[in-house]
C-alpha cells in the first residue's frame, strides 16, 4: 500500500500536552538563564537598550515576569499530568530542549538581528557572539526536534506514560 492509504497517526493528547508543557518550560528557563547571566550578572544589555537605563531595567522586568508566568504555568501542568497518570516523559523532554533552543533562536535572530532591542555585548566585534549565540540556538533546536520525531510514538498506549 502506498503511505497516502496508511496517513500517519495524529500525536496522543497526552504527548501533545507534554510536548508544549515541556516547551513552555524549556522556553522559561532559557529566557531565565539569559536574563541572569547577559543582564544581570555580566550586565552586557537589558532587553531593550534603545532608551535610558530606566526604560532597560523596567523591560528586563517584564521579560523576568513573562518567563516567571511561563515557569509556574509550566510546573502546574506537568504536576498535574504526573498526578493524572498521563505524563508523556520523553515528549515533555523533548519539548523542553525544543524550547531551549526556540527562545534562543528567536532571540539571537529577532531581537538581536531584525528588530535590534539588544545586541549580546556592545563596543565588541559581534561576529565570534552572533555565532556562538545563533550556533548554539540551533544546535538546541536540532536535538530537541530529533527527540521531538524519536518520542512521536510515545503516550499512545498505557506503557509509555
Amino acid at each position: 500500500m502506498t503511505a497516502a492509504a496508511h496517513p500517519a497517526p495524529s500525536p496522543s493528547p497526552a504527548r501533545r500536552r507534554a510536548l508544549l508543557t515541556g516547551g513552555m518550560l524549556g522556553v522559561g528557563t532559557m529566557a531565565a538563564a539569559d536574563v541572569v547571566v547577559f543582564h544581570l550578572v555580566l550586565g552586557w544589555h537589558h532587553f531593550y537598550d534603545r532608551a535610558t537605563p530606566s526604560v532597560g531595567l523596567l523591560s528586563d522586568g517584564l521579560l523576568q515576569t513573562s518567563y516567571l508566568v511561563l515557569l509556574v504555568a509550566g510546573a502546574f501542568r506537568l504536576a498535574d499530568a504526573r498526578r493524572a497518570g498521563t505524563l508523556a516523559r520523553r515528549s515533555a523532554v523533548a519539548g523542553f530542549v525544543t524550547g531551549l533552543g526556540a527562545f534562543q533562536l528567536f532571540d539571537g535572530v529577532v531581537d538581536h538581528k531584525l528588530l535590534r532591542l539588544h545586541q549580546v555585548r556592545y563596543d565588541v566585534d559581534l561576529l565570534p557572539y552572533d555565532l556562538a549565540w545563533i550556533g548554539s540556538s540551533v544546535v538546541l533546536l536540532v536535538a530537541g526536534l530529533v527527540l521531538v520525531r524519536a518520542t512521536r510514538h510515545e503516550g499512545r498506549d498505557r506503557a509509555d506514560r
